[in-house]
């Protein structure tokens, strides 16, 4: 069911609201003069109308009754920001040029998630444009940009949208979106979009004014939940469903990354991520090209990811938080929070070998048992890290690993994720190791909600047992901080560094044994206490891959290769910026002469 306002031809426009409570619903239109136009209630509390001489960018509010002005739910545009009126937009007037763009497989992709207003200086969708050269050049193929729903003021992660149907109009608004888009397909690169339906932001969620769409049945750490599954919950159903469905269809965008999926409350027969599924199955069944899900979730629950066939949600992959806290334990030494569920290096092969390090088992953070076995679960369902937005920005002073550990870790951290057997996600400025942090920032306009967001953080950390004060996410200089410094990409180190997280997404397509992702055909243990041996294969390819990371060298115990393997990549050549490597160009025979340098990475092919 369409819902929000729908441009028509001759300007006309159809309008629809879900508000069940209301005894009366009007358009307030602004142009061509002021005028309000009552709408009409239909089946369960919605209201329709369709009104005569609106044009494109036609600014309204909605009546309710009498004495509610309200802004559009479903506004696809925002122009003076969260608190001012809806505009009506045209979507079919954008001239598209990529019809022949299909999507990429998912087991293909390298994603690069990015936040739009620190990308570059300038902040916007059409920045972003002239630099897919140089991501496509990389070997990302795939970028997934952080939330752009409307939220307060011109600084924000985006986490904080108020408006799920309108871009950021500080960004570039809906045509810069679109051209963005059109510009990544016709060079090759697929579009992923991060969204929130697990809460709406505190300033501006005009949302609350016609109630039904919370519920305090559940608590979320935003507040009370999105209304799922109680009372009036089926409008509110469709109008997220529709959601995800909007932005496929209108700016032709690839699979949305869903925000905290473990925050979102359904205990109806048909889970609403079921539903989003299916919305996206039929969605791919018409255009004939496939789009997809990604959930964020901490759960370690499969049912997220497995087919309905076996009593799961059909969504088509998830983020694997266990991978990116057991690199980042064993990369930075780290044992606080969460990290001390991961105090040990088989938790990052077991992770290697089934997606999940906790499959049932023990918790010592959580004080419980967590997880379940990824048994009927595909490799590529699993999207793999070394740093985001989150374990980066939610850090008191936003460092990433380019703060907290060496040159040569930086390179180990690349391989551990490019080597894996799941589909490999970058944060921005990780390829060429940026120095810049990446903090929480935030411009509210009520000084009391500022307040609390500083309070909010301060707390956050204390599980992290962190000292001192926090930049003030308010501030004005917070944010520019957090900027990329793309110079840096051409210089000493940081080029080396480019340069090698290129060559590892190159073996990683050449290589049969690394392109296939398959993690029932990997063998990944740990020798020697700090050292990860990994192996894969594939019908006609064998790759064996050896992670140190020790902060000394480590002797390899000798033995007998009757196959001819081939030295690929060794992180300590002086190309790459080390000391020189130990290890010999090829195994056959008996070997007892090898030697891993500290935090480093060596790769043979057969």
């Amino acid at each position: 069911m369409h819902i929000g306002s729908e441009y028509l031809e001759g300007n006309i426009c159809k309008f629809s609201l879900w508000a069940p409570l209301a005894k009366k619903v009007a358009v307030r239109l602004f142009s061509p003069q002021e005028r309000i136009v009552p709408l009409e209630l239909t089946d369960r509390g919605y209201w329709h109308g369709t009104i005569q001489d609106v044009e494109p960018g036609s600014h309204y509010y909605y009546q309710v009754d009498d004495n509610h002005k309200q802004s559009d739910p479903v506004s696809n545009f925002q122009p003076q920001g969260v608190h001012g009126a809806s505009g009506v937009i045209d979507h079919s007037a954008f001239d598209w040029n990529d019809q022949g763009w299909k999507n990429l497989p998912l087991e293909q992709m390298v994603i690069y998630e990015l936040h739009v207003g620190t990308f570059t200086k300038e902040g916007t969708f059409q920045a972003i444009i002239e630099k897919i050269p140089q991501l496509r050049s990389l070997g990302v193929n795939t970028i997934e940009i952080m939330p752009v729903a409307q939220f307060p003021g011109s600084r924000n992660w985006g986490y904080d949208g108020v408006f799920p149907y309108a871009v950021q109009n500080s960004y570039g608004g809906v045509n810069g979106l679109k051209e963005l888009v059109n510009a990544c397909h016709q060079q090759g690169m697929a579009v992923f979009l991060d969204v929130v339906y697990n809460h709406l932001g505190p300033e501006g969620n005009y949302l609350w004014g016609l109630g039904t769409y919370f519920t305090d049945k559940y608590k979320t750490p935003w507040g009370s939940a999105v209304n799922f599954d109680d009372e009036y919950s089926d409008g509110v159903r469709n109008y997220f469903v529709q959601n995800v469905i909007y932005w496929l269809e209108n700016y032709h965008i690839d699979g949305l990354r869903l925000d905290a999926i473990h925050a979102i409350y359904d205990f109806g027969a048909k889970h609403i991520l079921q539903e989003m599924a299916e919305a996206v199955s039929n969605i791919s069944q018409q255009h004939k090209r496939k789009y997809y899900l990604i959930a964020e979730s901490d759960l370690n629950d499969p049912r997220i990811i497995c087919s309905p066939e076996v009593g799961g949600y059909g969504v088509d992959a998830q983020w694997s938080d266990d991978f990116h806290h057991a690199l980042h334990t064993a990369l930075t030494k780290e044992k606080h929070g969460y990290y001390q569920d991961f105090n040990s290096l088989e938790k990052l092969a077991k992770v290697y070998r089934h997606g999940y390090a906790y499959t049932w088992d023990y918790s010592p953070f959580r004080k419980r048992f967590h997880g379940n076995t990824s048994a009927f679960c595909d490799a590529s369902q699993f999207v793999v890290c070394s740093q985001n937005h989150d374990q980066v920005g939610n850090r008191m002073l936003g460092d990433r690993l380019s703060a907290l550990i060496d040159f040569e870790g930086l390179k180990l951290a690349a391989a551990a994720v490019l080597l894996s057997p799941y589909v490999p996600m970058l944060f921005m400025g990780e390829e060429y190791g940026e120095s810049a942090p990446f903090l929480y920032f935030v411009s509210h306009s009520d000084s009391g909600l500022v307040e609390a967001v500083r309070k909010g953080r301060k707390e956050e950390f204390a599980d992290f047992h962190t000292e001192g004060e926090a930049p003030d996410p308010q501030a004005e200089s917070t944010f520019e901080q957090s900027y990329l410094n793309w110079e840096l990409s051409k210089q000493g180190k940081h080029q080396t560094l480019w340069q090698f997280y290129q060559k590892l997404l190159q073996i990683r397509q050449e290589i049969p044994a690394l392109k296939r992702l398959d993690n029932r055909k990997i063998q990944a243990s740990v020798i020697q206490s700090e050292v990860i041996q990994l192996q894969r294969c594939d019908d006609n390819s064998k790759a064996l891959c050896w992670l140190n990371f020790a902060e000394e060298p480590v002797k390899i115990m000798e033995y007998t290769y009757t196959e001819e393997w081939h030295k690929v990549l060794d992180s300590t050549d002086s190309k790459w910026g080390g000391g020189g490597s130990k290890m010999p160009e090829k195994l056959f025979g008996k070997q007892d002469d090898m030697i891993l340098q500290p935090h480093s990475v060596t790769v043979y092919a057969c």
